[in-house]
């Protein structure tokens, strides 16, 4: 184990002048994930914050590997779903979401936040505690970081070695990563297994933001390089990394079919329905009307008109409101004309919530449309919860 001096993260922004508010979130589903619109400045505020009021944040960074491991795996998809935030990582992700209308100004990769934080002249440094990677590159990466007089010290390192989520989620580990009182925790054993892990363990460790960032180690030990910026812009980063790992040809080629399949069965119907909605809808009013009404331990919200982003402000509120009570919440479409990706996220955020709180969300009277659209996002998961 490798330990340096871990010290206080400067703060410039007042940590309570920016509430967490998940229902706050400008996130939107993406094919089945939530992704949030965010740029990297946002992005280092929301972690100052993070790492000053100590409670857990969990970044996830979702590349095109993160989402086609979704589709096949509940578990690692849900681990996303409880994100604190999930900025684009891969530029795939970035395209398709622009294809479906998410405003995406830019990639915000989990190598880029790491050398953001890095690059920073704060007065206090953040301390960042390493865990995981091959044997060997977290203790080099961590000497690295304190022989650099950036805005980042390494708080300490740990290789686990190659065991179970379980064997690595020993009182003896967590003790061990808790007790170097770390800002950020980075992760790295695979995207699966280091998600599987930060869930795990989420109500165990201490340290308030984490993340599995799986590069970010050799990149920083010296281990491999990464692609220069002009590949990373048009997306052939993917080409780099075979250079520099051969072995990972194979997973990108999976993954590649995976997002030809994505494009021509999900991207591209939604794409004609889009256009089709604007000719049907072009002369009705876009409003959007909230009842609600009470049962025994449910309150029922009623969404008549169109469910899209330009209305978030307004369910917000009711959703706020109907938070408050201790009751289930029954969300009836019966009534909604359409709804958009924007408005999935915000329920995404409301299940999360909700699930926070053993409570349950449950969507009914669909119509066909808006069952459709559920379906070709990627969220029909949605309907059984």
């Amino acid at each position: 184990m490798q330990a340096g001096n871990p010290s206080e993260f400067n703060i410039d922004t007042d940590a309570n002048s920016i509430r967490l508010d998940d229902l706050s979130r400008e996130v939107y589903g993406v094919l089945g994930i939530p992704v949030d619109v965010i740029d990297m400045p946002t992005m280092l505020r929301k972690l100052k914050v993070a790492a000053a009021g100590r409670g857990p944040f969990l970044l996830s960074t979702p590349n095109l590997n993160f989402l086609v491991t979704s589709r096949l795996d509940s578990e690692f998809r849900e681990t996303l779903l409880n994100s604190s935030l999930c900025p684009a990582d891969g530029m795939p992700i970035v395209w398709m979401a622009r294809l479906l209308g998410v405003p995406i100004k830019e990639r915000v990769a989990g190598s880029d936040i790491f050398e953001a934080l890095k690059s920073a002249r704060p007065q206090r440094r953040l301390s960042v505690f390493l865990f995981g990677g091959a044997e060997g590159v977290a203790d080099a990466a961590c000497r690295k970081l304190n022989a650099d007089s950036g805005g980042m010290i390494c708080a300490g390192s740990l290789y686990p070695g190659f065991r179970s989520v379980e064997e690595m989620s020993t009182d003896a580990i967590i003790n061990s990563v808790n007790g170097s009182n770390a800002d950020f925790l980075v992760v790295a054993l695979g995207a699966k297994k280091g998600q599987a892990w930060l869930q795990r363990n989420h109500d165990r460790l201490k340290i308030p933001i984490r993340a599995h960032l799986g590069a970010i180690m050799n990149f920083q030990a010296g281990m491999l390089k990464r692609a220069p910026a002009n590949l990373q812009k048009i997306g052939l980063e993917w080409l780099w990394r075979i250079k520099e790992e051969p072995q990972l040809w194979r997973r990108y080629w999976n993954d590649g079919l995976v997002l030809l399949e994505l494009v021509l069965t999900r991207v591209v119907p939604l794409l004609i329905l889009a256009q089709w909605h604007r000719l049907i809808f072009q002369r009705q009013s876009q409003d959007l009307l909230i009842t609600r009404a009470e049962a025994h331990q449910s309150i029922i919200l009623n969404i008549k008109g169109f469910a899209t982003g330009q209305h978030i402000g307004k369910a917000a509120s009711y959703f706020r409101d109907a938070l408050a009570e201790p009751k289930n919440l029954v969300i009836n479409l019966s009534d909604t004309a359409l709804i958009d990706v924007r408005f999935i996220g915000l329920l995404l955020m409301l299940n999360k919530w909700l699930k926070r709180e053993r409570r349950q969300l449950t969507l009914r009277g669909l119509s066909p449309r808006v069952e459709r659209l559920f379906r070709l996002n990627g969220f029909e998961f949605l309907l059984s919860a």
